[in-house]
């Protein structure tokens, strides 16, 4: 071998190995890259993103008079918390599925509860509502077939199989309403000449998810709803009260509790809500099938501290349902047999779409259970909920569907409520709006209109008025800033202010909050009207309710009003474009928001506390205050006769 062809042999091998080494080098410094532009991408969500975010923010609601708040989907203790991931539902010991189950209005028996056991014979037991929402009643068993159609929407199967093993379990289906249809297909034709969209309405909904939480939690499902379906999630949406009962009746009636005549139990004159202006009444008027489930029945939205309906609300109402099921349950979550709660109600509302396939439809289906006590197991719904809503595209069944999927406010009773975001949270749940093709087509203005409200500020209200936009479309023109509820198919005046909207100062997420020292004698002040206030509910009960002390301040924040409110006299020019600004009013009261710890019992409390500056005088108003701990059984003497006492009322005798 020639010394000429031993060098060639080496100059290629040194020349492959440069050349791996530079690659490996590249690749290196690509990972290095990777590496570093993940980690500063981490670091600026807690560091500097905010600012980013906010500025983004700002930029986007520009001359709006409300500028919201803006959160981070990440934080340090976010991270913390969802760390400790709920282990995957187990709703069954035995490691097989229901033998029986319902689809399209029938009932069936599974393939691979006959594999297993052969031939199996099923008895039907119905369970039906009783003559108001607190009774039920068990028809006679009869034997049924795997095919036949359901004869009730709920049931108990008992079933006995060729192996000698046997099966019982509650279910729940749809049974198609002849009468409920026939009425549709008749409306229908009568009322070709009204001013009616033809759309179908599907909300689904968690109880206590915030905007964040939820794309935190259900990460899957909003990519799709956003993504796929082209879905909207309004950013500037803001509570208007307190709990569920304070977000689902504006919703569902246009109206607050108060403006409602008295329904409340144990209040002078109270009786049902069967007379509530409920848009499923409008709706049925105008030929729709309509469907409302709810689960938690001990503490239904309409039942716990109202009196709930005389007479069944809407075709399906699975509140009978949950009655049957609320103490023949497995474990947390789950059901007798293999299904968790929250996918029965899925299953329930699929179930209504497809039996009702060509009817004009309203289904409302809320699950309270999942995540009303912490936001830790809402991701086991996530794959659900997508499989949901993918079916319900992949069908065509919103096609001419206006589809919602929401929450009536965030987390209430966790930790991480007291922190500040947390508050925000809770002001502003998630509510998602997704519109037709066909729908887009025809109204592109209405559509617009709906994108650019996604950062106005806007409430349940609102909702209710573009629900009542089916009924009766009214175009896409600019809303009305004295009207407190606007379709969101109108362009949300950007003047729009808490006051307009009909959200009180304690509620509004637009406020400029000031930290506020708890040693300051005036917050010390405020917190001791605060706990007088209690003290005052409670009063004509004293033999029953201690009398609360002031035990701690955890936190106070003053709201400022924007100086250029109190500035505005009027516009220079004919078009309001040019304020004068030469107003010398001055503010007549601040805001206190304090949050603070009485005892006996530990009680947090958050409230709003007016401080009147002409008289130096501190007002509090009963509906500005939230318990935002859980009270347990403190409450026992006053739950049940006197329950808008419970969160402030620690009883005199407490249960062992």
């Amino acid at each position: 071998m020639s010394s000429s062809f031993v060098r060639t042999v080496q100059q290629i091998a040194t020349l492959r190995y440069r050349r791996r080494n530079v690659i490996l080098g590249l690749f290196a410094s690509l990972l290095f890259v990777l590496y570093y532009t993940l980690l500063t991408h981490r670091q600026s969500e807690f560091l500097g993103e905010d600012s980013v975010v906010e500025l983004n923010s700002i930029r986007i609601q520009a001359n709006q008079k409300c500028v919201h708040p803006s959160l981070s989907l990440w934080t340090p203790e976010i991270l913390a918390d969802l760390s400790d991931k709920p282990s995957p539902l187990q709703c069954t010991t035995i490691g097989e599925r229901n033998w029986v189950y319902t689809a399209n209005g029938g009932f069936h028996i599974s393939k691979k509860a006959l594999t297993s056991h052969g031939s199996i014979a099923c008895e039907y037991r119905a369970i039906l509502r009783g003559n108001d929402d607190f009774k039920i009643q068990y028809g006679t068993p009869r034997k049924i077939d795997d095919g036949d159609r359901l004869p009730t929407d709920f049931f108990e199967a008992i079933c006995t199989a060729a192996d000698g093993k046997t099966y019982s379990n509650t279910h729940a289906g749809i049974s198609f309403d002849e009468t409920a249809a026939v009425q549709g297909r008749n409306s229908r034709i009568t009322s070709e000449d009204r001013m009616a969209l033809d759309l179908d309405i599907f909300i689904l909904g968690f109880d206590s998810v915030s905007r964040m939480a939820w794309q935190r939690s259900l990460p899957r499902s909003h990519s799709y709803f956003t993504e796929k379906l082209g879905g909207v999630v309004l950013e500037g949406y803001n509570i208007v009260g307190d709990g569920t009962t304070q977000a689902l009746l504006p919703l569902l009636t246009g109206k607050t509790e108060s403006e409602l005549h008295e329904s409340r139990r144990g209040f002078p004159g109270a009786s049902s809500v069967d007379d509530f202006p409920w848009i499923w009444r409008n709706l049925k008027d105008l030929g729709y099938v309509t469907q409302f489930g709810e689960d938690q029945p001990l503490y239904g939205t309409f039942t716990y501290r109202l009196l709930g309906f005389q007479n069944q609300p809407v075709d399906h109402y699975m509140r009978t349902f949950h009655f049957a099921v609320k103490d023949d349950r497995r474990s947390p979550f789950c059901l007798k047999g293999s299904n968790p709660e929250y996918l029965e109600m899925l299953n329930w509302h699929r179930e209504f779409v497809d039996v009702y396939k060509n009817q004009r439809k309203f289904s409302f289906v809320f699950n309270c259970e999942l995540t009303h006590d912490s936001g830790k197991y809402l991701s086991l719904a996530d794959d659900d909920l997508f499989d949901l809503m993918k079916y319900l595209n992949d069908s065509g069944n919103l096609d001419r569907t206006l589809f919602m999927t929401m929450s009536d406010h965030g987390a209430r009773f966790t930790g991480r409520r007291e922190t500040s975001q947390g508050r925000l949270e809770e002001r502003n749940p998630y509510i998602g709006i997704r519109l037709p093709p066909g729908f887009i087509r025809n109204h592109p203005d209405a559509f617009d209109n709906l994108k650019t409200n996604v950062h106005r500020l806007t409430t349940p209200f609102d909702l209710h008025s573009t629900l009542m936009e089916v009924i009766h479309f009214s175009g896409a023109e600019k809303a009305d800033l004295g009207e407190r509820g606007i379709s969101l198919f109108k362009e949300v005046p950007k003047e729009r202010s808490c006051f307009d909207a009909g959200i009180e100062p304690h509620w509004c997420a637009c406020l400029s909050w000031t930290p506020q020292t708890v040693d300051d004698p005036l917050i010390i002040r405020a917190a001791q009207n605060i706990v007088q206030a209690f003290n005052n509910l409670t009063f004509a009960v004293r033999e029953k309710c201690e009398k609360l002390t002031l035990m701690e301040i955890r936190s106070a924040v003053k709201y400022t009003t924007n100086e250029d409110v109190l500035k505005f006299r009027r516009s220079f020019d004919i078009h309001g474009r040019e304020p004068d600004l030469s107003d010398r009013r001055k503010a007549g009261a601040d805001l206190y928001l304090v949050t603070l710890v009485t005892a006996p019992g530990n009680g947090l409390f958050e409230a709003t506390a007016t401080y009147r500056l002409k008289d130096d005088a501190f007002v509090v108003d009963s509906k500005s205050i939230g318990r935002i701990n859980k009270y347990g059984s403190q409450p026992h003497c006053v739950m049940d006769r006197l329950p808008h006492l419970r969160q402030f009322c620690y009883c005199v005798e407490q249960l062992p």
